[in-house]
């Protein structure tokens, strides 16, 4: 995937009523910072307010669709929305981010491959459907010496067991696993990803965005039903309160805002793991 350019959100129509965004910071495998996660909802709120736009796709530029969230940069700092401020809020930030996508009128597909990791597995599991790579890596590593989660998503997308799973080890799993658990809609070879989501989009297209927009509340609804929302929104709070163990903050209290610092501290923590590169 070539595309690379100056602006961190690339944006396009690839197809009849399809508009795609592109995350653009390849250099640091698409790290959401707080700028980029502007964009990207105001960009997702031009398309539900468009209306020659019927549904978006989210992607990433280079070898990943993202690996999490920009640990280099002052994350309190230019946030794209208000949360209310606790000093332990960047979990409930960010949930309230993503329910933004949620609450979209129009569909959104993510299509993911490479890395999609902490952050970047939360944007993806808070878009409708997920159409992956089959040898995609997606997982949470930061519960190996951080906390569990900002949005924990897992045991209602995974199952109980694999978010269990996941969780204690924080090893990530394929494309295929992701779609046996749930997380994930299809998996497709790498090279045939884009060509599958956008025949995908241009059939969601079809739909007037009227009708579609009650099909997709339809489902949220039954998941809102079975308490989603106010779990998630209440994980925000154990994975603040992690943050106070002695781990975590002998952990974070070595970070420094710099791509090395964070680069090699992320190294260090997954050694022992063996992870794949």
């Amino acid at each position: 995937m070539p595309l690379t350019g100056p602006d961190v959100l690339l944006v396009d129509t690839p197809r009849p009523k399809v508009r795609r965004l592109t995350l653009n910071r390849p250099e640091k495998r698409n790290a959401l910072s707080n700028e980029l996660r502007g964009r990207i909802f105001a960009e997702l709120e031009a398309a539900d307010l468009d209306p020659e736009i019927h549904v978006t796709v989210i992607r990433g530029a280079g070898p990943s669709f993202s690996a999490g969230y920009d640990l280099s940069a002052d994350n309190t700092q230019d946030r794209p929305y208000h949360t209310a401020r606790s000093g332990a809020d960047w979990a409930r930030h960010v949930v309230e981010g993503w329910f933004r996508v949620w609450d979209l009128a129009k569909p959104v597909i993510a299509q993911v491959h490479g890395h999609c990791l902490a952050g970047g597995s939360e944007l993806a599991a808070a878009c409708d459907v997920v159409y992956v790579a089959q040898d995609a890596a997606i997982g949470y590593p930061p519960t190996r010496l951080m906390s569990p989660p900002d949005m924990q998503f897992h045991p209602w997308l995974h199952g109980m067991r694999r978010a269990m799973e996941m969780y204690l080890t924080g090893d990530s799993i394929t494309g295929l696993e992701a779609v046996a658990d749930g997380y994930a809609t299809r998996a497709f070879p790498l090279d045939a990803l884009e060509d599958a989501t956008l025949a995908f989009a241009e059939r969601v297209a079809l739909v007037p965005s009227d009708v579609q927009a009650f099909n997709k509340r339809a489902v949220h609804r039954q998941m809102e039903a079975m308490g989603i929302r106010a779990g998630l929104r209440a994980g925000t709070e154990i994975q603040a309160l992690a943050f106070s163990s002695d781990t975590s903050r002998a952990y974070l209290s070595r970070f420094r805002r710099d791509g090395a610092s964070v680069a090699g501290l992320v190294r260090e923590r997954d050694k022992p793991f063996d992870d794949k590169p």
